[in-house]
């Protein structure tokens, strides 16, 4: 049968437009759409944007600390109109320039909404539209728990690039990234800042250590934490908006913002999955207010249970980060027009988080890894230190340092950084991690001195 093109591909973001690019390169005949800006969360309204964001917090401590070298800062001021101006400008080039690069590879651009009708037929803008292959690469969205005012009065972290006004005091719930990276952006540009959690610790999953030297950071910087406490309901009130407490913390919080940072779903709603049977797997997240949510199902392979239709990214059940869907793309791409058929590696994975203090980690946790190996099993290695570069503007900022160590093999099984550039060091020492390098092999790496990332080589 003769289909309009080899590879239709749903979705613009990082891991769609990498797998249209790579087929279009095997000569593939590639089309992709897109209903919104081309480059997805991550280009659009994620890591861009919001690293952007984190830069430009991070001048009022550069201010404060050039004053300990001797530098005369006299009075500063943030231009929030022009700031968010020149973040959305960025935005607006990276994704013109994404177009640039389809065009360049011959891949056709429909920038429209394109919905399955059956295994190897699309929908864009009322046209059946055939191929033999199909990728699905939607992402996902800002979820909300179902709680009373929340969908009026909060806003997702889509809309934090967009405010007209800096806020004077921002309330965030969520204890993920977003929420955690937006409380610390927000506090840097000089906000009041409240950060609300249902749990005991923000970052589940994260390192103890990470998760500690974080809070600790967070409360010397002056953001408010509020734990083991959820919002019962949300309301308009003179002051501005109200969030009602219930659990260890009951006194109503008053902000002019409040951010709803509470996870993100798969992208799934609206595709027409119904329409040709693609299996989906549920998920959910715990705690009042929040439903079930499905991410379509895959093998390692991408491939969908119906053989011609994949998935990569957000949408599936998979590591959602934006690396991960363009290694998936590529991979996809690679074995269906490439012939190299291959699986794309999700461990070990390097991830940071944009904190105040930065944080970055790579492979296993101490808790992962005495899960694992046995108490007797591993051998924990752990430096905390006030970097250089404070001893002359009286901060008390910390570097935290830690490897976790097979102590059979001595092979490293984890290494995890809280402190200043954590994300630039921890993605040299992912390299390490990732080939199972041992303690023996760090310890004969000469330091760089003096910089902090020398500790990793230098712990005892």
């Amino acid at each position: 049968m003769t289909y309009d093109y080899d590879l239709f591909v749903i979705g613009a973001g990082s891991g769609g437009l990498a797998a249209a690019k790579r087929a279009a390169s095997y000569g593939a005949k590639v089309a992709i759409a897109e209903e919104s800006l081309v480059g997805g969360t991550c280009v659009i309204r994620g890591c861009i944007p919001k690293k952007l964001m984190v830069y430009g917090s991070h001048f009022p401590a550069l201010f404060h600390d050039a004053a300990g070298y001797g530098w005369k800062v006299g009075d500063t001021e943030l231009d929030w109109e022009y700031f968010i101006t020149a973040v959305d400008n960025e935005v607006l080039r990276l994704s013109q320039l994404h177009i640039g690069f389809l065009e360049k590879a011959g891949v056709k651009l429909f920038p429209s909404r394109a919905t399955l009708v059956d295994p190897h037929t699309v929908e864009v803008d009322g046209n059946k539209i055939t191929a033999d292959k199909i990728l699905i690469a939607v992402g996902g969205r800002p979820v909300k728990p179902d709680i009373p005012g929340m969908e009026e009065y909060g806003i997702s972290s889509n809309e934090m690039f967009k405010l007209k006004e800096k806020p004077k005091h921002i309330a965030v719930i969520g204890a993920g990234y977003i929420g955690t990276e937006f409380a610390c952006i927000m506090r840097g540009l000089g906000s009041e800042v409240t950060h609300i959690s249902r749990g005991e610790k923000l970052l589940k999953g994260f390192d103890e250590d990470i998760r500690d030297n974080i809070e600790e950071g967070m409360t010397k910087h002056g953001i408010k934490l509020i734990r083991k406490t959820v919002v019962s309901s949300v309301e308009k009130v003179p002051e501005g908006i109200k969030l009602n407490l219930s659990g260890e913390h009951t006194e109503p919080v008053i902000a002019d913002v409040f951010l709803v940072a509470t996870g993100r779903a798969p992208n799934v709603e609206g595709l027409g999955l119904e329409n040709v049977g693609i299996d989906v797997v549920s998920s959910s997240i715990e705690g009042p207010g929040y439903s079930g949510m499905n991410a379509i199902a895959v093998d390692e392979y991408s491939q969908t249970s119906i053989p011609n239709i994949f998935a990569v990214g957000d949408v599936t059940d998979r590591v959602n980060l934006t690396p991960i869907a363009i290694g998936e793309g590529r991979a996809f791409a690679d074995s269906e027009f490439g012939n190299n058929r291959r699986v794309y590696n999700h461990t070990p994975v390097p991830t940071a988080v944009f904190s105040s203090p930065e944080a970055a980690t790579v492979g296993l946790t101490e808790t992962e890894a005495r899960e694992k190996y046995g108490e007797d099993g591993v051998k924990i290695y752990r430096a905390r230190f006030r970097p250089l570069y404070h001893t002359l503007t009286g901060s008390d900022d910390r570097t935290m340092m830690k490897l976790v160590v097979d102590s059979n093999t001595e092979v490293v099984l984890g290494a995890h950084m809280v402190g200043e550039h954590s994300a630039e060091v921890i993605q040299g020492v992912a390299i390490a991690v990732t080939m199972k390098a041992t303690k023996k092999d760090f310890d004969a790496t000469i330091a760089i001195h003096p910089s902090s990332a020398e500790e990793f080589v230098t712990m005892r």
